[in-house]
């Protein structure tokens, strides 16, 4: 019996140590991980400056919620700032054209900065400097009821707050 109890107690020890000796080594990629992030103000400058420049509509086909491979460019330099400078935040605006139903269009819209804000996170963005919202078709880019006019509205907006 008192074998059985020793075995236990090694047992119960051997788990602790690997149970330590990995949140250590979390705790060193948490340390690394932020060390990378953490920019010089001279590279949040750099970086801020090239998101500024790119592209803040995001356009998708229709009925569709994918993105498109013309917008990762654009999404990448915005992805870069907001990973560098955590205070920064973003409200990505979704949109529909005035096709379909107000419900669905407004459930459209939201997948659409859905699909937006995973791929910011993907690239190393944290979820809580994202708000999104939909707006479905209620606030069109442009009012022509033709296929140029509705292409336009199909959009997500990335708005700096």
């Amino acid at each position: 019996m008192n074998i059985l109890k020793q075995a236990k107690a090694v047992g119960i020890a051997a788990v602790l140590a690997v149970l330590a000796g990995c949140a250590g080594q979390v705790n060193e990629q948490a340390g690394g991980a932020s060390s990378t992030s953490g920019a010089t103000a001279a590279n949040v400058a750099q970086l801020k400056s090239e998101a500024m420049a790119a592209d803040t509509l995001f356009f998708f086909e229709f009925d569709k919620s994918d993105l498109k491979q013309e917008a990762l460019d654009d999404l990448d330099a915005h992805a870069k700032y907001l990973s560098a400078d955590r205070t920064s935040k973003v409200r990505l605006e979704g949109h529909a054209d005035e096709r379909g139903t107000r419900a669905y269009n407004l459930a459209l819209g939201e997948r659409r900065a859905n699909s937006v804000a995973r791929y910011l996170v993907i690239q190393g963005v944290n979820r809580s400097q994202i708000e999104t919202v939909s707006y479905g078709e209620e606030r069109p880019l442009s009012l022509s009821r033709d296929d140029n006019g509705w292409s336009r509205n199909r959009r997500v907006e990335l708005i700096y707050q």
